[in-house]
């Protein structure tokens, strides 16, 4: 079990820093250097980690999970920093950030999908098969539209303005409501199903 929770552990913290590292590129190829500048273009997982959201957290939850409690795994990177005024066009450029990371997901999901068609070896399909679900979890997860999560950019982004000014202010709100519709169950009914979705789409079942 040790080991499955190690393996899981990489997954997701590797998915997060490229999650993570696609919006500060996206963003510096947009005109905001924040990231560039505060060293967070890299894969060097020391640049990213949280302590309490990339390891303690996820690692408790793996633990309950597999001691057979129904629990909803997610963990977070330390976020990049983006400064979306100094965006060339904040509007237009802020859905492009929001959406780059679960865009990254997408597409690794898809490329470990497209491995797994090989059947290499049973260890390395399962392998693949992890990639693939939490890729997709962290997708559909971070595009749920609750501040700060990356679907609140997009929203924001097409919302005019004053509308979207008021929509930004719930992000104080944002993880007691993240928490809460996590707590009830909400959150799991509507993203596995399009996990599900998502992996026939990759001719992959969960």
């Amino acid at each position: 079990m040790i080991l499955e929770i190690v393996i899981i552990l990489i997954v997701i913290f590797f998915s997060i820093i490229l999650h993570e590292c696609a919006h500060g590129w996206v963003a510096y190829k947009c005109g905001d250097p924040t990231a560039k500048l505060a060293g967070r273009l890299t894969l060097n997982p020391l640049k990213h980690i949280d302590p309490v959201g990339t390891i303690l957290f996820p690692g408790i939850l793996l633990v309950f999970k597999f001691l057979g409690y129904p629990v909803f795994l997610f963990g977070w990177a330390k976020p990049v920093p983006v400064n979306f005024h100094a965006l060339r066009h904040p509007k237009r450029d802020m859905i492009l950030v929001g959406a780059s990371g679960p865009a990254t997901n997408i597409m690794i999901a898809f490329c470990a999908s497209y491995i797994l068609k090989f059947n290499l070896s049973d260890e390395l399909n399962n392998f693949l098969g992890l990639i693939v679900y939490f890729n997709l979890l962290l997708a559909v997860f971070n595009l749920i539209p609750i501040p700060p999560l990356d679907g609140s950019r997009i929203v924001a982004g097409i919302l005019p303005r004053p509308i979207d000014e008021w929509y930004g202010s719930l992000e104080r709100y944002g993880l007691l409501i993240i928490f809460a519709l996590l707590y009830f169950r909400v959150i799991n009914k509507i993203i596995f199903p399009m996990i599900d979705f998502l992996g026939l789409m990759l001719g992959v079942r969960f």
